[in-house]
C-alpha cells in the first residue's frame, strides 16, 4: 500500500473554501470560517512560492494565487515594498486580509452624506491577523507596509475575481475613481 503525498498547506486551504462556498453564501459565515481557513495558513511560513513573495521597488505586488473557475472567489498574496501604500479603496465584494509576514496598517473609512472620513483608528496586523472587510461591515480603506526598511506579505481572499472586479479609489473629499486591478506578472 503507497501513501498519498499530503497535499501543500495551500492546497489544503484553497480546499476548504471551494467547500465553505458550496455549503453557503451567508457572508457572516464566510467571513468568521473564512477567517479561520486563512489564519490557519498564515500560522505557517513556509508553504508561499517564492515567485509570490517578491516585492517591486515602484509599487506594491498583487500577485494570484488561485482564482475559482467560477469566479466566486480569489486568493491573492499581497506584497508591500519598504514603506510602499494603496490609495483610498474600496472592494465591493467580500474580503478577508490575512498577514503572512512583517506588518501593515489599514485606516478605515466611510463615505456618507457628509463625505469621505476615518471611520476609528488605525489598525495594525500582525503575522497570523485577520481582518474582514465588505460593504456590509465597511468596504473603503488605505493600506500600507508598517516597515520602511523590509517587505510585508498578506494574503487576501475575496469573494469575486477581485482583479477583474470594477472597484473605486477615492481622494480627500470622497471622489471616486473607477479601477480594476488586475494582477501583478511573474517575474
Amino acid at each position: 500500500m503507497t501513501s498519498q503525498p499530503k497535499p501543500s498547506a495551500l492546497a489544503q486551504a484553497i480546499e476548504a473554501i471551494e467547500m465553505l462556498i458550496l455549503e453557503t453564501s451567508d457572508e457572516a459565515r464566510l467571513l468568521q470560517t473564512g477567517a479561520e481557513i486563512l489564519g490557519r495558513l498564515v500560522a505557517q511560513d513556509d508553504w508561499l512560492d517564492p515567485r509570490f513573495a517578491q516585492a517591486d521597488a515602484s509599487r506594491y505586488r498583487q500577485y494570484l494565487l488561485h482564482r475559482d473557475p467560477d469566479a466566486r472567489f480569489s486568493l491573492v498574496s499581497f506584497v508591500w515594498g519598504p514603506g510602499q501604500a494603496t490609495p483610498i479603496h474600496d472592494h465591493t465584494v467580500w474580503g478577508l486580509v490575512a498577514m503572512l509576514r512583517g506588518s501593515e496598517y489599514a485606516q478605515p473609512y466611510v463615505l456618507d452624506a457628509d463625505g469621505l472620513r476615518t471611520a476609528g483608528p488605525v489598525q495594525r496586523l500582525e503575522p497570523g491577523d485577520v481582518e474582514a472587510v465588505s460593504p456590509r461591515i465597511g468596504d473603503i480603506h488605505r493600506v500600507w507596509n508598517a516597515y520602511d526598511d523590509r517587505v510585508s506579505i498578506s494574503i487576501h481572499l475575496y469573494g469575486a475575481d477581485i482583479g477583474a472586479v470594477s472597484r473605486h479609489t477615492y481622494d480627500a473629499s470622497g471622489a471616486a475613481k473607477t479601477f480594476i486591478s488586475g494582477y501583478s506578472e511573474l517575474s
